[in-house]
């Protein structure tokens, strides 16, 4: 009896260890399958600050079914085709952000329609599946690379749905729920699949999407940590960029610079501030963010003006993006062209003087 137990208990120990390794084998094989993500390295976020002003402003560019509608907000867009770009010249956005002596470019990557300018794997909504095809921010990443110039996302939070759910006026259709995970996989793709980006502009105008700011935050930091994280308004706890729509120049320490929409507290966490507003002045019909009707084409800020909003966020360690949309065939305006290099020109000259 003694010998057929200890045969069965040697019999068991290789059961438990054929398990125990098979085990460990499948776990190594959805690791090795599965997206690596990093855990929050330290970094030295005063000097990302100084590095970020250093960039001093930038080109906004919003390209989305807003383009087409002639109307800020899209709503009730069932089909991608409604983005009936065939051509981008995104080399040419860059090009001209480099002539204007811009350090950056914020690239609106979702509006609250939930249109994806990238090839995102969370919904078919997206710029690739559109009469373009193409995946937009990969483009513009690698004419970034090609120019010089360093590359931030504007994101919106929520959107026109959300679980499923129109919200009310039926305003949009969207093809199935938009919840907290897909939007942390949105995120964890725009972080970690088109390199270094240098913040994130949240649009709150549509909510949180169901996930907290400081859920946010720290999912973004994680993915990478040296990215700056702010909020058009809604709680600011834990931003570390102080954004402002429709803003002016300011120091920190005055929170009106941000402009109307930030009516929240600030966060103890600022550690520099941007403001943007439109290339485009006042006008009736169209939008103002995105390109707005034909009509509308030869209107544009003076270069004296977008010229002296640069001096002030010089003067108060700002950055300031200036928002164009490209048109119908995916090129910037003539006139946004030419007044930016005209400002581009004013820098340079300035710099000569000193």
């Amino acid at each position: 009896m003694q010998f057929i137990s200890e045969e069965l208990d040697m019999r068991w120990m290789f059961v438990v260890l054929k398990l125990k390794l098979g085990l460990a084998a499948g776990l190594a094989a959805l690791l090795l399958a599965a997206p690596v993500v990093r855990a929050a390295e330290a970094v030295d976020m005063q000097k990302r600050a100084e590095e970020l002003k250093n960039l001093r402003w930038g080109m906004f560019i919003c390209w989305s079914f807003s383009t087409f509608s002639g109307q800020e907000w899209t709503y009730r867009v069932k089909d991608c085709a409604f983005f009936r770009a065939t051509e981008a010249d995104i080399d040419q956005w860059v090009r001209t952000a480099k002539e204007a002596e811009m350090g950056y470019i914020l690239f609106l990557t979702k509006h609250h329609d939930g249109f994806c300018l990238w090839d995102t794997k969370t919904t078919p909504r997206k710029v690739t599946n559109a009469p373009l095809g193409r995946d937009v921010l990969a483009e513009l990443r690698k004419s970034c690379d090609k120019y010089g110039i360093k590359l931030a996302l504007y994101f919106s939070e929520g959107e026109f749905v959300v679980d499923g759910r129109e919200l009310p006026g039926g305003k949009c259709y969207h093809p199935g729920a938009y919840t907290p995970e897909m939007q942390k996989a949105q995120l964890k793709e725009l972080l970690t699949q088109y390199g270094p980006i240098e913040y994130i502009w949240f649009d709150h105008a549509q909510g949180t999407g169901g996930l907290s700011h400081q859920e946010k935050i720290a999912w973004c930091k994680s993915l990478q940590p040296g990215c700056f994280i702010g909020f058009n308004h809604g709680d600011q706890t834990g931003a570390d960029i102080r954004l402002g729509e429709k803003g002016r120049p300011g120091p920190l320490s005055d929170h009106k610079a941000a402009g109307g929409y930030m009516k929240d507290p600030p966060s103890e966490d600022y550690l520099l501030a941007e403001f943007t507003y439109p290339i485009l002045p006042r006008h009736e019909g169209g939008a103002m963010w995105f390109y707005s009707l034909p009509k509308h084409d030869n209107l544009c800020i003076p270069a004296q003006r977008l010229y002296a909003s640069y001096l002030g966020a010089v003067k108060y360690e700002n950055i300031f993006s200036i928002n164009v949309g490209p048109n119908y065939e995916g090129k910037l305006r003539e006139i946004d062209v030419k007044t930016l290099r005209e400002v581009g020109q004013m820098i340079r000259d300035n710099a000569e003087e000193k």
